[in-house]
């Protein structure tokens, strides 16, 4: 039995679900309710138009299959229907793949806007080189998709490397795209600094957390922050803030800190708060996640900091990401963003196939 086959039953779940909302949405007279049922309707329509395609596809089958019985005696005919019926035989599958991509389960996050973390790991000067290396690769990538990418806060290094930096990326669909992230990057080069041309080891962090649509997903109570302002620091020279205008937000139930230092200390502020947002609103998240365990296991991408994700060798120009184990040569690319969207697209691929995996279980 197939993939689509075993599916088919919740396909037509889904159809249904779609159809009562529909009747439901076109009766109801409550706000609330109306919101809704609008957001489910506007769910289940891909999926629904998806299926429609499909049913069409096959009435197209049946109806060429009935014609080349027909024309049997008229050769021309018979070649033209069989043509046809070839070519729709083989868009099936497609139609089917596509109709299974939209039933799987969504993070609810998918479409949300991110906060992106980056930091140097075990390495020293030569990790921090590598951190701002990986902090320009998604700038240059959220240029390709016309997103908007803000730093918060930045600690740079003497050498131009970046031992933490902080980012806002907004736009449609960010954190749907750039969830596999998270986790420890790994590169192997030769350091500008190495006299001997060895090959070293260094990592950095990446995390990437959703940021929570509004106020109402997460309360930040006055009673359970401190908040200090400070001198901006930085790697010397004009680049150091010479006002106390760097903001520190101490989130005291859970000891997050966050530091904002790149605008005026009023906008300082209110981006420490929509970073500590984001980070509470991840750790919540985990805590949802982990009660989801044994559900979760073998996930692409769980989010785990500590989990080595992807090494990226320089004096072989490749890059492989461990947890589909893809390895690409084209490593320029991938650092200067434009490489980035055949592994993101590999990684969401594992993991429909894990969801849809799932929904047979």
């Amino acid at each position: 039995m197939s993939e689509f086959a075993r599916l088919e039953r919740r396909l037509a779940q889904a159809v249904e679900r779609f159809e009562r909302v529909e009747a439901r949405l076109a009766a109801a007279s409550d706000g609330a309710e109306i919101v809704k049922l609008g957001q489910e309707h506007a769910e289940l329509k891909p999926l629904v138009e998806a299926v429609a395609a499909l049913h069409a596809k096959r009435e197209e089958i049946a109806g060429l299959d009935a014609m080349l019985m027909e024309s049997a005696d008229d050769k021309e005919l018979a070649a033209l229907a069989e043509n046809e019926l070839r070519e729709a035989r083989e868009s099936l599958p497609r139609l089917e793949h596509a109709a299974l991509l939209l039933l799987a389960p969504k993070d609810k996050d998918e479409n949300a806007s991110a906060i992106l973390e980056v930091r140097a790991g075990t390495g020293g000067d030569e990790a921090a080189l590598f951190a701002g290396d990986l902090l320009r690769m998604y700038q240059r990538y959220a240029g390709t998709k016309r997103w908007r990418f803000e730093l918060e806060s930045i600690s740079e290094t003497g050498l131009g490397g970046v031992k933490e930096a902080v980012a806002s990326v907004t736009g449609p669909g960010v954190f749907g795209r750039l969830r596999f992230e998270s986790g420890v990057h790994r590169v192997q080069r030769v350091p500008e600094t190495e006299a001997g041309g060895r090959i070293h080891t260094s990592a950095a962090t990446v995390a990437v957390l959703p940021q929570p649509e509004g106020d109402v997903d997460i309360v930040v109570e006055d009673k359970d922050i401190r908040i200090d302002t400070m001198r901006a620091s930085g790697a010397g020279g004009q680049h150091v803030n010479k006002t106390d205008s760097a903001v520190r937000i101490t989130h005291l139930p859970t000891g997050i800190v966050v530091i904002a230092q790149e605008k005026s200390q009023h906008q300082n502020r209110a981006n420490a708060m929509k970073v500590l947002k984001a980070r509470l609103y991840d750790l919540e998240r985990e805590r949802q996640a982990a009660a989801r365990a044994a559900e979760r296991k073998g996930q692409v991408g769980s989010g785990d900091r500590s989990e080595r994700i992807r090494t990226y060798n320089f004096p072989q120009g490749r890059v492989t990401d461990h947890r589909i184990n893809l390895t690409v040569y084209n490593l320029p690319e991938v650092i200067d963003g434009g490489g980035l969207d055949p592994i993101l697209d590999a990684l969401a691929a594992e993991d429909q196939a894990r969801k849809l995996a799932a929904l047979e279980e």
